[in-house]
């Protein structure tokens, strides 16, 4: 029998916020069953949907770390394009199908090892959020 995991666990496994887990499950991107008020999720089916790379599942391996982070903004991604000059540099990540570029200094993105290929993870630590529609909708 397959070893299930609770939603913690899960969360955990995957590097992601409880919430996000419980939403992808409801949502049938990850395999869970639920029981009761409570979803479950096959340990070894988990594992298989997050290593596909084809996977519509947005989870990638964590980059070892030796500190956590309380920002809950944190998106996993990969960097498309990397252009330095002078002492800034312009770091472009693929989130899913979306594009997000940071601009840092040269000497963090040195530090960092940053490169075309990396996995990085973005955190966004802002204390507004804008949202706007176009005028004919």
């Amino acid at each position: 029998m397959d070893d299930l995991l609770t939603a913690a666990q899960a969360a955990d496994l995957l590097h992601l916020h409880v919430k996000r887990v419980q939403a992808l499950a409801r949502a049938g991107t990850l395999p869970a069953v639920r029981y009761g008020r409570k979803w479950l999720f096959p340990r070894a089916r988990l594992l298989s949907a997050a290593a596909t790379p084809s996977s519509s599942l947005a989870v990638h391996p964590a980059p070892s770390a030796g500190v956590e982070i309380s920002a809950r903004n944190q998106l996993r991604g990969r960097i498309t394009a990397l252009v330095v000059d002078g002492v800034m540099a312009e770091v472009r990540v693929a989130i899913g199908d979306q594009e997000l570029v940071s601009i840092i200094t040269r000497s963090s993105a040195e530090r960092l090892g940053l490169g075309v290929g990396s996995e990085v993870l973005a955190v966004i630590k802002s204390t507004e959020v804008m949202i706007a529609v176009g005028s004919g909708g």
